[in-house]
């Protein structure tokens, strides 16, 4: 098993999550970022919105991994990434 679903409560959109978590009496760190993308000034059809997401992901900050895209709303879309870690690098999807 690769996951382990944990609902949170509810967070304001753009903070910081940190989740402590032991593997094998290790301990470790997890931390996740939720960002919106607003859809405000972006009119048209779907696929300059697919053009908008695809683009902050490819320019996100390498560091972090994204892991979910949410559920898009007439305003904006919940992108949540995860900052990389040895536990995380180099495994693929």
């Amino acid at each position: 098993m690769k996951e382990v679903v944990i609902l949170i409560p509810d967070i304001e959109v753009e903070q910081n999550i940190e989740i402590e978590v032991r593997i094998n009496g290790r301990k470790k760190t997890l931390q996740y970022r939720v960002e919106l993308i607003d859809w405000e000034g972006i009119e048209g059809p779907p696929v300059d919105k697919v053009t908008v997401i695809r683009h902050k992901i490819d320019e996100y900050d390498k560091n972090w991994e994204l892991v979910e895209i949410g559920a898009p709303t007439k305003n904006n879309i919940p992108l949540m990434f995860r900052k990389k870690s040895p536990l995380f690098a180099n495994k693929s999807h």
